[in-house]
Order: C-alpha cells, then sequence, then structure tokens
C-alpha cells in the first residue's frame, strides 16, 4: 500500500465554533430590531413623513457605513459592535415618545448609524470567525442567519402594530438590540496586528475590491426595483400573486447563496460572478412580462437566484482579497453596494416607468444591468491572470 493511499484526507475546520454562534445572537438581534421597525415607523409618521422616514434612516446608514471601518480599526469589534447595538435598540424605545416630524427622524437617524455598525463592524468580525477554506460555505450560512429573522420581522412589525399598537412594536425592537448587546463580550475582539487597516479611500480606489461591488450594485439595484414598483406594476387582480413573488424571490436568493457558498469553497468564486449577473439580468426580463402571473413567478424566481450567487461570490472574493485588517472596509463597501445599489434602482425606475410605464422599464433595466458585465470580465481576466 502506498503512502498517499494510507494518507487520510484532511480534516476541514469546524464551522459552527462557540464564537460564531455568539456572533448569531447579536446578528438576530439588529436584524429583528431593524426590520420590525422598518415598515411600521413610515405608518407611525402618517403618509405626508413616511418618506422622509424612510430617508433619515437610509441616509444615516450610508454615512455610517462609510465612517464605520475608521471606528472599527480603532476601538475593535466589540465596542463598536456594542455601541451600533445600542444606537439601534435605545431610540427604539423612545419613538413613540412624540409624533413630532422632527422627533420621529432623530430617531431614524440615529437608528440608521446604529444599524451601519452593527454591518460594517459585525461583519468584520464574522468574516475573522470563519475558516477560510470554508469562506463561502460560511457566509451563505450568516445570510441564512440574518436573512430568515427579516423576512418575519418585516411582516410581523406590521401585524403587531395593526393588532396591539406601534408602542409595542417599538419596544420589542429596542429590546432585541439592547438584549443583544450581552452576548458581544464573549466574542473575541480584534486581533492585534502590524498590518496598516485598509481605509475607506483606499478601498475605493482597489479595483479588485470595486469590481466585484459594481456587479453586485448592479443586481441590488434590480431588488430595489422589485421590492418598490412589483406591488404597483402587476394588475390589481393579481395581488396574491405579488405576495407570493415577494417571498419567493429573497427564498431563492436564500437557497442560491448557500449552494453558490458551497460551489465557491470547492472551485472559484470568480467563476460565479458572471452567470449571477447574467441570471439576474434574465429574471428581470422575464418578470418584464407583469400581465402574466406565471411570467412574473418565474421571472423573480430567476432573478432571486442569480441575486443570491452575487452576494456570496462578491462577498467571498472582496475578503478573500484583503488582509484581516481590511475586514471592516470590505463590510463597508459590500454594503454600500447593497444600499446605495437599492436606493438608486427604486428612484431611477421611477423616473423611468414614469415615461416608459412599468412593463418597458423592466426590460430597459434588465438590458441595462448587462453593463456591469464590463467589469465582471475584467476582473474575471485579472484573477486568471494572477493565478496563472
Amino acid at each position: 500500500m502506498t503512502t498517499a493511499a494510507m494518507t487520510p484526507p484532511t480534516a476541514q475546520p469546524p464551522l459552527l465554533t462557540r464564537p460564531l454562534m455568539l456572533r448569531f445572537v447579536s446578528m438576530v438581534g439588529a436584524s429583528v430590531s431593524f426590520f420590525l421597525l422598518l415598515s411600521v415607523v413610515p405608518r407611525y409618521a402618517t403618509a405626508s413623513g413616511a418618506g422622509l422616514a424612510t430617508g433619515a434612516l437610509m441616509l444615516a446608514t450610508v454615512l455610517g457605513e462609510l465612517a464605520a471601518p475608521r471606528l472599527v480599526a480603532r476601538y475593535g469589534y466589540r465596542v463598536a459592535l456594542i455601541a451600533g447595538l445600542a444606537l439601534l435598540g435605545a431610540p427604539a424605545l423612545a419613538l413613540t415618545a412624540s409624533r413630532d416630524m422632527a422627533w420621529i427622524v432623530a430617531i431614524c437617524l440615529v437608528r440608521g448609524l446604529g444599524f451601519a455598525l452593527t454591518l460594517v463592524a459585525g461583519g468584520a468580525l464574522t468574516a475573522s470567525l470563519i475558516p477560510a477554506g470554508r469562506r463561502g460555505e460560511g457566509l451563505a450560512l450568516v445570510g441564512v442567519v440574518s436573512g430568515v429573522p427579516s423576512l418575519i420581522a418585516l411582516p410581523l412589525g406590521v401585524w403587531l402594530a395593526a393588532h396591539v399598537g406601534c408602542t409595542a412594536v417599538a419596544v420589542t425592537a429596542g429590546v432585541a438590540a439592547l438584549a443583544a448587546i450581552a452576548s458581544v463580550p464573549g466574542l473575541p475582539d480584534r486581533e492585534s496586528t502590524t498590518e496598516k487597516p485598509v481605509g475607506m479611500v483606499a478601498g475605493l480606489r482597489t479595483a479588485a475590491l470595486t469590481r466585484p461591488a459594481v456587479v453586485f450594485a448592479t443586481t441590488a439595484l434590480a431588488t430595489g426595483v422589485i421590492v418598490t414598483f412589483l406591488p404597483l406594476a402587476v394588475p390589481a387582480a393579481y395581488t396574491g400573486v405579488v405576495a407570493a413573488a415577494l417571498f419567493i424571490q429573497p427564498a431563492a436568493s436564500t437557497a442560491a447563496r448557500w449552494l453558490a457558498g458551497r460551489y465557491g469553497d470547492r472551485h472559484d468564486p470568480a467563476r460565479l460572478v458572471l452567470p449571477s449577473l447574467a441570471l439576474s439580468s434574465s429574471g428581470m426580463l422575464i418578470t418584464a412580462l407583469t400581465a402574466s402571473p406565471v411570467a412574473v413567478l418565474a421571472g423573480v424566481t430567476v432573478f432571486g437566484i442569480g441575486f443570491g450567487i452575487a452576494q456570496n461570490a462578491t462577498l467571498t472574493l472582496m475578503y478573500a482579497r484583503v488582509p484581516a485588517s481590511g475586514y471592516g472596509t470590505v463590510s463597508a463597501l459590500w454594503n454600500l453596494a447593497y444600499d446605495g445599489g437599492m436606493g438608486v434602482g427604486a428612484v431611477g425606475f421611477g423616473a423611468l416607468a414614469g415615461r416608459t410605464g412599468y412593463a418597458p422599464a423592466f426590460a430597459v433595466t434588465a438590458v441595462l444591468m448587462l453593463v456591469a458585465v464590463i467589469p465582471a470580465m475584467r476582473d474575471r481576466r485579472t484573477s486568471a491572470t494572477k493565478k496563472d
């Protein structure tokens, strides 16, 4: 018997470690707190202030994501994560103290900053807890753990507000985030390192990070379109189809994200970026047939698969291209691509649909998404060249 035949296969490092399980606690707490109130606050603010409330929340989130990497580099994961959970949770307890619009906007601004810190600090910490050889699968699992609470909390918040009132929802959201703080001291903090932190400016100048971020932002753009305009684009007689579509799309994304993670760990996540973009664009094109329930359901399913693959492949690639000191910047860039893409998509599609109608606007969006093929192909070629 040869020596090679006697050598046992190398065991993979464990994925579900105690620190990662503890991290799931703060992840779920932040997700529940944010999504419970996401649709409730605009309702509490009334129709005249709904857009202002949501706009303030998202603006503060984006600005917070820009500043968070420096805070994480200076104070570490634990302090930044505790601060984020506190800023997300404590203002929620005070939300219903007044219906004055200035008060509501102030609450939303503070909670947006808190959510940004939980995303960036939490994302960087999570990446450090996942073995490099199982990063794709680990990030897919993280996507499930953070995604399922958001799927439940978003409609649950609206239902609870209608049946028990906004105050109860606000208190629940506040407690969810604040209670999760108890899990943070058990998490490891940033390890001391001689590596210079990768700042946001440097990250934005690094093509190896910006190219996958641009591709992901393009798919996120379409997500903002679907979530915002599909209920308006589909004929009123098919309201059940819209409800089903808005469930199928994130469910397909979650499943695809998991499969993409397993594939990427065994092969190369760079191979998945172009297919994810093609599937996302194709799904949007099929969804353009808004008068057909079958087409709408098929379209959001195909899009959801493409979007889930893009989520995992781009984030895995970006983490693999920086040292641990750059994890905060990668987390910030990726989340900026997500939030910014969704916002630009919703605003741009609204202006386009006002001129063309919804169905043509879906088709035009699908075609415009293919512009991202350019950075995707360039990134693929660069990645292949470095391996040769």
